[in-house]
């Protein structure tokens, strides 16, 4: 019969087999990886995994969520330690999401890359999700506080997130371009969005600043 096991331990193992499944569902596809494969890249029996999740479903929404939160996280430290000023925090958050993908190519797939069926089954994952959704209008909420930008934040915020997630996803896919730099493509979108929703002659103020997320 197994031992009964401490938090700690539980949370440990599920780290590890996070760590492994993140790694191979971007690799090979979530549909490809079966929990044998994965119980054995962490030296454990094809049942342990059972033992701390229902199925492999069930890993595949936990190691989504885990990226979504290390992703907010990532978002919500820029913002808060950037300052009062509106542009420095958007500049701060772009830099913090550009940062986050190039760094963590296989969990910014999983998080945006495949559709799970069943996600609202998985209420961490909704939680996770919504929570990393927030984290992209912060910084729109504040230049509508400070009276330089008008609308709705979240169509303004899609209108941003698609440049940088499409840019990115074409540098992952090696789609883009011998000598085409993925930042130097960002960096041109999100100062052409900045153009149009600022008007014109904003970023050229502060070029040090960068773009607005």
């Amino acid at each position: 019969m197994p031992r009964t096991l401490s938090p700690t331990e539980i949370a440990d193992f599920q780290d590890r087999l996070c760590d492994a499944a993140e790694r191979m569902f971007a690799e090979h596809g979530a549909e490809a990886v079966t929990i044998r494969q994965l119980a054995a890249a962490v030296g454990v029996s094809p049942m342990t995994p059972y033992r701390y999740f229902r199925d492999r479903d069930a890993i595949l929404a936990a190691v989504r969520a885990r990226a979504f939160d290390r992703h907010a996280l990532a978002l919500e430290r820029a913002h808060a330690e950037a300052g009062p000023d509106p542009m420095v925090r958007a500049a701060a958050t772009a830099e913090a999401y550009i940062r986050f993908a190039l760094d963590n190519p296989a969990a910014y797939k999983l998080m945006f890359d495949i559709t799970q069926e069943g996600e609202a089954g998985h209420p961490d994952l909704v939680r996770a999700g919504e929570r990393s959704r927030r984290t992209m209008t912060l910084h729109l909420k504040d230049e509508i506080a400070a009276g330089r930008l008008s609308g709705d934040p979240d169509f303004i915020g899609h209108m941003y997130w698609a440049a940088l997630h499409g840019a990115l996803m074409l540098h992952f896919s090696a789609k883009l371009s011998p000598g085409v730099d993925v930042r130097t493509l960002i960096v041109a979108l999100l100062t052409t969005l900045d153009r149009g929703v600022f008007g014109s002659g904003r970023l050229e103020a502060r070029p040090e600043r960068g773009a607005c997320l």
